[in-house]
C-alpha cells in the first residue's frame, strides 16, 4: 500500500540546491535505508517530510489518512514528568480512544432513542474493536518491554525524565516512536547512544515491523539486518536502489561501471564524428560531414557519471616489529571491588588486526591503556615484543593540540628531508585540502579532526596503531577508505569499536565483554555472532536437562535460592493460570455485553479489570514453570 509520495521536492540555501527535482514513493512494509555524504541534504529532507521546512518547489502526499512520526534529535519534557508516564503517552491517542468508548458507554446508558441507540451502538462495538485490534488492553505491557529493550531497568521506569542523561532521554523518543508506531516512521540515526546489545535489540524490533520506514544512519551492520530497499542521495538526486546495504554498494557499483562505459562509448563516438566533419566539411564529402554535424546536433549527451567516494587514506611503510607483538598471561584489572576482566590471556601476532568491543564502562580503554604501559594490571602480565612503537588515537581525540595549525599539530617538527608539499600532499590523502591545513584544530568537524589525527600516526611511524573508537565522527565513504587502509597497513592494528561493521571487515582476532564475562574469539564479528547464536540455541535444552539432573541433589535451602515466587503445587498455579484465563475472556465478552456499557463506569472498570488480568498471566506461566522444576 502507498503511503508517502514526494513530487519534484527541491531545497537550497544562499541560492546553492541541496537537492533538485527529488521523486519518490514509500510504500508498507519498505524500510528504506537514506545514504549520502554529510551535508547533502539528508535530514533537511526529513524535516520537509514531518513538516518542519518547506521545499522550495514540489510536493509531500500522505496516503490513505497514514500517520508520520519521526524520530527528534532533542526534546523538552515536562518537569516532574516520569520515564514510564512519558513513554505511555506516545499512546495519548488510544487512551483518549479508550476515553470516548466510556463516553460512548455512558451515552448508551442513558439514551431512550432506539434510532440513536443503533447509532451509539454500532460506534461502540466500532471503537472496541479499534482497540482490540491495536491491543489498547496491553499498553503497560508494551511500554515496559520497549524501554527494557532499550536498556532501561525496571527501577528506572518511576524516576523522573530530567534526572537522566542526554543519551539517555533521546533512547526514550525513540521508545516514544516505536510504541506510537506511525504507518510512516522517519528515523534520524536511531542506533545513536544504544550499545551493540540495544541495537541488536532494535534491529530485531524493526525487522518485525509492518510500517514504512526511511532510516538516516552511519550504521552499517544496521542498514544491511534492516533495510530491505536503498536510498541514495548523491549530486543533488536521490538514486534508488532494492535490497540492504551490502546488495547497494554491490549494484551501485555496476551502475555506476556500466555508466561510465556508456559514457565513454559515446564520448569516443562523439570525437569521430567531430574528426570526420573536420576533415570533409569543405570536401567532396562536405554534405555527407554535413548530414553527421546534424546527427551530432541531435545526439543526448551523457554526462559523465560520479559516485561518492571517500578520502584516499594510506599508512606508510613501518619497521617490522618482532613476531609477537603483545603476550597477555591471565591479565586481570579491578577498581575496588569492581572486577573488570580477570583470567585474559592472548597473543597479538605481527601484522594481525585485534578488534575489542563491549558496552560502556566494561574496561575496554583500560584494556588499551594497559597495553600501552599507562596502566598497571591488577593481576597476571603483558609483555611486550621487540621493535614495537605504538601509536595511540584516543576517542576524544587530544592527540592534537588545539591551537595548532592541521599542518603544524601534524608535524610538529619539521624534518629537512620531508618538504611542506610533501606534508600537503599527505594530508590531502586522508581528505585535508587547501586552507583547511592551514586552519587551527579545534575549528576543525569531528571527521576532519579525526583524520587529522590518523595522519599524525602515519607521520610519527608507529607500527603499532592502537585506535580507541576511529570510526567516530566519520561518515560511511570515510569509514570505507579507513578500513581499506587498515587492512593494507604492513603493521598491527588493535582497535576498540561499537562500529559492527567496520570489526566485521578488518580484524582477525576479538575481544568481547559482555554480560559481565570477556572471551577471545578467533575470527571478525560475524563468527562472534555465530558462536552467540549457537550459544542461545543450545542454553534453553542444555539449562533444562542441567537442572532436572540437579534436581534430587538440590538442598531445600540452595531451593529457596532459587525460587522467584511463594512455593505453590505446580496443578495450584495450573488451576490460577485456567482461571485468569477464563476471566480475560469473559472480561472481553462483557465490553461488547449492552448489560455492561450502559453504565460508564462499568466500562472503565471492566476495561482495568482486563488489563491487570493479562498482566498478571505472564507471572503466572513463569510460576508454574518454576514449580515444574522446582517442587521435585
Amino acid at each position: 500500500m502507498l503511503l508517502l509520495s514526494c513530487q519534484n521536492l527541491s531545497r537550497g540555501y544562499d541560492a546553492t540546491p541541496l537537492f533538485e527535482d527529488v521523486s519518490f514513493e514509500l510504500h508498507a512494509g519498505e524500510r528504506v535505508g537514506f545514504v549520502g555524504p554529510n551535508g547533502a541534504g539528508k535530514t533537511t529532507l526529513m524535516k520537509i517530510l514531518v513538516g518542519q521546512d518547506s521545499p522550495d518547489t514540489g510536493s509531500v502526499r500522505l496516503h490513505a489518512g497514514a500517520r508520520l512520526g519521526m524520530l527528534l534529535q532533542v526534546a523538552e519534557f515536562p518537569a516532574g514528568r516520569t520515564l514510564f508516564a512519558e513513554a505511555k503517552s506516545a499512546f495519548d491517542e488510544m487512551m483518549a480512544t479508550q476515553n470516548e468508548l466510556v463516553t460512548v458507554a455512558d451515552e448508551l446508558a442513558h439514551c431512550t432513542d432506539e434510532n440513536q441507540r443503533k447509532q451509539l451502538s454500532a460506534r461502540f462495538d466500532r471503537l472496541n474493536e479499534l482497540l482490540r485490534t491495536n491491543d489498547a488492553y496491553q499498553l503497560d505491557h508494551k511500554v515496559a518491554d520497549v524501554l527494557a529493550g532499550l536498556g532501561f531497568k525496571e527501577e528506572d521506569f518511576h524516576r523522573e525524565i530530567l534526572t537522566f542523561s542526554g543519551g539517555q532521554q533521546r533512547r526514550l523518543l525513540l521508545a516514544k516512536v516505536l510504541l506510537s508506531a506511525p504507518d510512516v516512521m522517519l528515523l534520524d540515526e536511531p542506533s545513536n547512544h544504544l550499545d551493540i546489545a540495544t541495537t541488536r535489540w532494535l534491529e530485531d524490533y524493526l525487522s518485525r515491523q509492518p510500517q514504512g520506514m526511511l532510516i538516516v544512519s552511519h550504521d552499517r551492520y544496521l542498514l544491511n539486518k534492516v533495510c530491505n530497499k536503498t536510498f541514495e542521495l548523491h549530486n543533488r538526486r536521490i538514486a534508488s536502489y532494492p535490497g540492504n546495504y551490502q546488495q547497494y554498494v554491490r549494484l551501485r557499483d555496476e551502475r555506476y561501471d556500466r555508466q561510465l562505459k556508456e559514457y565513454e562509448a559515446q564520448r569516443e563516438y562523439v570525437l569521430k564524428q567531430e574528426e570526420y566533419i573536420r576533415r570533409n566539411n569543405y570536401g567532396q564529402k562536405s554534405a555527407q560531414a554535413q548530414s553527421r554535424m546534424k546527427a551530432l546536433d541531435k545526439v543526448e549527451h551523457i554526462e559523465k557519471p560520479t559516485k561518492v567516494s571517500g578520502p584516499n587514506i594510506r599508512f606508510s611503510e613501518v619497521t617490522r616489529s618482532g613476531d609477537v607483538v603483545f603476550h597477555a598471561e591471565d591479565l586481570g584489572k579491578r577498581f575496588g571491588d569492581k572486577v573488570l576482566f580477570e583470567n585474559l590471556n592472548f597473543d597479538v601476532p605481527r601484522g594481525k588486526r585485534l578488534g575489542i568491543m563491549g558496552p560502556n564502562g566494561c574496561g575496554k580503554t583500560t584494556l588499551l591503556k594497559i597495553l600501552l604501559g599507562e596502566e598497571e594490571p591488577t593481576s597476571g602480565e603483558i609483555q611486550r615484543g621487540h621493535l614495537v612503537f605504538p601509536g595511540y588515537l584516543d576517542q576524544h581525540l587530544k592527540l592534537l593540540p588545539e591551537d595548532e595549525t592541521v599542518i603544524r599539530a601534524v608535524w610538529p617538527e619539521p624534518d629537512p628531508s620531508i618538504t611542506d608539499q610533501t606534508m600537503r600532499n599527505l594530508l590531502g590523502g586522508f581528505g585535508l585540502h587547501g586552507e583547511t591545513v592551514d586552519q587551527t584544530v579545534k575549528s576543525l568537524s569531528g571527521g576532519e579532526r579525526s583524520r587529522a589525527a590518523l595522519a599524525k600516526l602515519t607521520v610519527a611511524g608507529a607500527n603499532v596503531l592502537i585506535l580507541d573508537e576511529p570510526t567516530n565522527h566519520l561518515d560511511i565513504w570515510a569509514c570505507d577508505s579507513l578500513e581499506e587502509a587498515v587492512k593494507d597497513f604492513e603493521g598491527t592494528v588493535i582497535c576498540v569499536s561499537h562500529d559492527r561493521y567496520f570489526l566485521n571487515r578488518v580484524v582477525d582476532l576479538l575481544i568481547v565483554f559482555e554480560g559481565g564475562k570477556v572471551e577471545v574469539v578467533y575470527g571478525n564479528y560475524d563468527t562472534y555472532e555465530l558462536l552467540r547464536a549457537a550459544r542461545e540455541a543450545d542454553a534453553k535444552p542444555a539449562a533444562k536437562k542441567a537442572e532436572v539432573a540437579e534436581a534430587p541433589r538440590t538442598t531445600q535451602k540452595q531451593d529457596r535460592k532459587k525460587r522467584k515466587f511463594p512455593y505453590k503445587k505446580a496443578a495450584d498455579v495450573e488451576a490460577e493460570i485456567a482461571a485468569t484465563e477464563a476471566k480475560i475472556a469473559e472480561l472481553e465478552f462483557a465490553l461488547v455485553s449492552p448489560d455492561v456499557y450502559r453504565d460508564s463506569s462499568k466500562v472503565k472498570q471492566t476495561m482495568a479489570d482486563l488489563e491487570a488480568a493479562r498482566a498478571k498471566l505472564p507471572g503466572l506461566y513463569e510460576h508454574w514453570e518454576e514449580a515444574v522444576e522446582l517442587n521435585g
